[in-house]
């Protein structure tokens, strides 16, 4: 029973696809904690521009490195698997995400041996278990702001693309893979920001200093500005994995399970 279900392509296409999905959405989770400089990144000196009273520059978090593979992940899951797929895979990605930050919470709260932190104190870390709570110990409200964002982000991304393809049909890939994704991620880059360092600093006072609301805007129209220059730049991508999961299909199943995608809609 086993073996027919793994030998059966579009299930175990699904298992890939779904595997590379819920892990690059976990990954991005947790090396989300780092902020880093694009353009210093690339040996550039930072832009600097003036936008809402502050300096911008590309200061964007960690996780953006694998957003591209969630965008794409994304788009071909709904392709071939429809919305149902998508939002299964989403509400699961999330779950496991709130889970696995939960037991971020139990392995911070254990007493560090010390001969752990004494080799580490040895390379030049003070307290290693103060670093690994503070990496690991995200804000209550950076998680929740990351969660809502993605689901939001999400569904609105499947629903555009639907729409999409039921004016254009099975043509113009492009434009609904990455019109659903340019629209979507204005909306999830804007979400995760406000609610982390916006509104959650100021409903939890002890939760850190809340930004201005210009600052937000700012950064927001940064990362936003990254992920759409990113889903265009990725659009031949999308061609190139289409390309290679018809080949594995088969033109016939893989037609089959375009349409029964297309089919899920009001699902």
């Amino acid at each position: 029973m086993i073996q027919a279900i793994i030998k059966n392509k579009p299930t175990r296409l699904f298992l890939i696809l779904g595997g590379f999905f819920i892990a690059n959405a976990l990954i991005a989770e947790v090396i989300g904690v780092k902020i880093f400089s694009l353009e210093k990144t690339f040996g550039v000196a930072p832009f600097e521009i003036g936008l809402f009273g502050n300096k911008f520059s590309f200061n964007l978090t960690a996780g953006v490195l694998l957003w591209p593979v969630v965008f794409i992940m994304t788009d071909t899951i709904n392709e071939y698997y429809g919305m149902k797929g998508v939002r299964f895979l989403s509400f699961l990605a999330v779950g496991l995400i709130a889970y696995t930050f939960i037991m971020f919470q139990g392995a911070i709260h254990l007493t560090p041996a010390d001969f752990w932190t004494g080799n580490y104190a040895a390379q030049g870390i003070a307290d290693a278990d103060v670093a690994y709570q503070s990496i690991l110990g995200q804000s209550s409200w950076i998680i929740i702001g990351s969660l809502v964002a993605f689901l939001i982000g999400q569904i609105l991304d499947v629903w555009i693309f639907h729409k999409i393809k039921q004016v254009t049909g099975e043509k113009k890939i492009w434009l609904r893979s990455t019109g659903s994704t340019v629209i979507s991620q204005f909306v999830d880059s804007f979400v995760v920001l406000f609610i982390a360092f916006y509104i959650g600093p100021r409903l939890s006072p002890g939760q850190g200093q809340p930004w201005s609301f210009a600052l937000v805007m700012t950064i927001c129209v940064g990362n936003y500005i990254y992920k759409f220059i990113m889903a265009v730049i990725l659009t031949p991508v999308i061609y190139g994995v289409h390309n290679l999961i018809e080949r594995y299909l088969g033109h016939d199943t893989a037609a089959q399970m375009r349409k029964a995608a297309m089919g899920d809609e009001t699902a």
